[in-house]
């Protein structure tokens, strides 16, 4: 006997919306009486962050965003990326699971100099989410720092944070000086250090790798968000054991993405 026949609708909803986005669109093809369940907003708002309404609701997306029926919205948020915080963070959803996924723009970090018009300058490009990204100019040293509230981002997650970059084709002092990554929460231990090469030869293992949309990107550790944590999580990128002058480099910003094993 279907069990759709047997359980109420409410009780195979609360069923479905236990498992995962994944799962409840395999329901949902096992029947049309599923479908109808396994497609509903009682379901697909259990998949939604708790405060989605929030988010959206200080975003730059139209309000009309928040009429849709919770499955379209989902996918909206997996596949079309909102901005947050006056335009300074790129939202998403990780498709899998519906974690919150973050980009921190340039404008939300802080850059040593780069109000300072010789050093850096703000330029605006197609294939970017954001309206202006910075271009270093010159510099002797390089300071690029950020964080995040953890309770921004979903709890109980293991996260990795991703530096976002290009590197334009006159660059210089990237090929030979390595720079220090490093990622680690308020109030903690300092995390591990990496050290990377942004513009390696050729003929060296090339760490930073080429995302879908054209930017290249290079992972600067990890951390794990627990549950209603109020702390923050920082992040940063650092070259100050010389002066050797640096040009050519473009943030995007850092990326803040759920682990999966898949990423590595």
């Amino acid at each position: 006997m279907e069990i759709t026949k047997v359980l109420p609708d409410d009780c195979i909803s609360l069923i479905i919306s236990l498992t995962s986005p994944r799962d409840a669109c395999r329901m949902a093809l096992l029947s049309h009486a599923f479908n109808s369940i396994a497609d509903s907003n009682a379901v697909w708002q259990m998949f939604l962050p708790l405060d989605y309404i929030h988010i959206i609701s200080n975003s730059s997306s139209p309000p009309s965003l928040l009429s849709l029926p919770k499955k379209d919205l989902y996918f909206t948020l997996c596949y079309h990326p909102i901005l947050t915080h006056n335009g300074d963070m790129k939202f998403q959803l990780e498709k899998e699971s519906g974690k919150k996924w973050y980009m921190v723009g340039t404008r939300a970090l802080s850059i040593q100099w780069v109000d300072t018009p010789r050093h850096w300058t703000w330029i605006s490009l197609p294939d970017s989410r954001f309206c202006r990204v910075a271009k270093l100019k010159n510099v002797g040293r390089l300071e690029i720092k950020g964080k995040v509230k953890l309770n921004t981002l979903s709890s109980n997650t293991n996260y990795e944070a991703y530096f976002v970059f290009k590197l334009v084709r006159d660059r210089y002092g990237f090929r030979h000086t390595p720079v220090e990554l490093d990622v680690s929460i308020e109030g903690t231990a300092a995390g591990e250090v990496r050290s990377v090469i942004l513009d390696p030869p050729r003929n060296m293992p090339q760490q930073a790798k080429e995302r879908a949309d054209g930017w290249l990107e290079i992972e600067m550790g990890e951390f794990f968000n627990g549950f209603e944590d109020d702390r923050t999580v920082e992040f940063s990128l650092r070259e100050d054991h010389d002066d050797q002058p640096k040009r050519g480099l473009i943030v995007q910003g850092i990326e803040l993405r759920p682990k999966h094993k898949h990423n590595r």
